[in-house]
């Protein structure tokens, strides 16, 4: 059955917390401070698969559980295979670990000279600032150190990662992550944004970060002048499915939006969650509806337990194809494979092009028909009586200007 959105609507409300004052409800602290975060309150709201309550009953050995209550509202808890549910609530298949999954599966540690700095392209860095999340999501790239369940024992070292980037004059870029950077304080944030801002040879600051999704409300108006005083500051956000785009997001898109922020969003291709091309169509609507511009598409990283997670490629290259040509440009994502142990980003493409030869390329378009394209040119003869090509050779009289 296909995937149907109903355009109209933004999800929005307390939900099951009704009862709570409204300024509780949208004070960031108390969303981090209620959070659930065991089998026990989990099953106050809903009953757990036996898969979900080995999965939870697992999470501390691999990477902690914690849903924020907003976040926890979008859930179809009567419905096993919900996408958001899928997402944050563990299952039993992450205790199961396959011979091509890697701990390091970008081989992150083989590039960081000091910790909590990663600098695998020539002209930028990764600077992880936090190993917390406000919720975890369970595909996640960075388990073997986020919520330190693992007892990976990171430990971020701000002045180093600083000192490191303005004693290297090719690192142009800078990408806060982690764990999740709008988890810091607004003091902390502005002051590593500030330090930042002062490196001459530093021009582009971005942030990554799954807050505006978990937590909204963390996008304040105080944290909105820190990215107004110290722009601009790009940031990626992380929506894999249009329940995800709720009222509360949009709005704290708007006011990201408005202090200058350009936004792009990055998914992660999953299984049963939006390998889907009218799920990904519907989701990418919905973002450009937010101001966010679909960036990227990944193919998930090999992550230790994450094969219930993991979608063919193919199926990746067919959602692009459905959407080239049916969408608008500037909702198709580049789908992308961060290349396993470290190689970088590479794109992955649905193969349009037939041939290139010295005299033309043949290609098709998004309806499968066949189109030419020469790259030599050809003069064609002019016809008799028609006039010259040639250039003019005796001088032209120009008028007269008057004084």
């Amino acid at each position: 059955m296909s995937y149907h959105d109903n355009r109209t609507a933004w999800f929005e409300g307390q939900g099951l917390w009704q009862h709570i004052p409204e300024s509780d409800w949208r004070d960031w602290t108390w969303q981090l401070k209620n959070r659930l975060t065991s089998v026990a309150e989990l099953e106050r709201y809903m009953t757990l698969t036996p898969e979900e309550k080995a999965g939870c009953l697992f999470a501390n050995h691999k990477l902690s559980l914690a849903i924020t209550p907003y976040f926890f509202n979008l859930i179809d808890r009567e419905d096993p295979n919900c996408p958001i549910r899928k997402q944050v609530i563990p299952r039993a298949g992450e205790m199961q670990v396959s011979a091509e999954e890697q701990l390091d599966s970008l081989g992150e540690d083989a590039h960081s000279p000091v910790p909590g700095l990663v600098h695998r392209y020539p002209d930028r860095v990764l600077f992880l600032v936090t190993d917390r999340c406000a919720s975890y999501c369970r595909y996640c790239t960075r388990s073997r150190l986020v919520s330190n369940a693992q007892d990976y024992n990171f430990h971020p070292e701000y002045e180093q990662g600083l000192r490191y980037i303005e004693a290297h004059p090719e690192v142009r870029d800078v990408l806060l992550s982690g764990g999740d950077p709008l988890l810091l304080s607004d003091r902390k944030l502005e002051h590593l944004i500030s330090r930042l801002r002062a490196i001459p040879h530093v021009e582009f600051i971005r942030i990554g970060s799954r807050i505006p999704v978990f937590l909204p409300q963390r996008i304040t108006p105080e944290l909105c002048e820190v990215f107004k005083k110290h722009g601009p500051i790009w940031m990626s956000i992380h929506v894999n499915h249009p329940k995800e785009a709720t009222a509360e997001l949009k709005q704290a898109c708007d006011r990201l939006s408005f202090a200058g922020v350009p936004l792009g969003n990055q998914s992660v291709l999953l299984k049963g969650v939006n390998d889907d091309a009218e799920v990904m169509k519907a989701l990418v609507h919905r973002l450009l509806r937010m101001r966010v511009r679909p960036y990227y598409l990944y193919q998930m990283d090999l992550i230790t337990g994450g094969s219930h997670f993991k979608v063919d490629v193919r199926k990746g290259i067919e959602i692009i194809q459905a959407l080239r040509g049916h969408t608008t440009g500037y909702a198709i994502p580049q789908y992308v494979i961060d290349a396993p142990g470290g190689g970088g980003k590479v794109p992955i493409n649905p193969d349009y092009l037939e041939k290139i030869t010295d005299e033309e390329v043949v290609f098709r378009n998004f309806e499968g028909r066949r189109f030419t394209y020469p790259l030599k040119s050809t003069p064609v003869p002019s016809p008799a009586g028609a006039p010259s090509a040639e250039p003019v050779s005796e001088p032209v009289a120009l008028p007269a200007i008057r004084p």
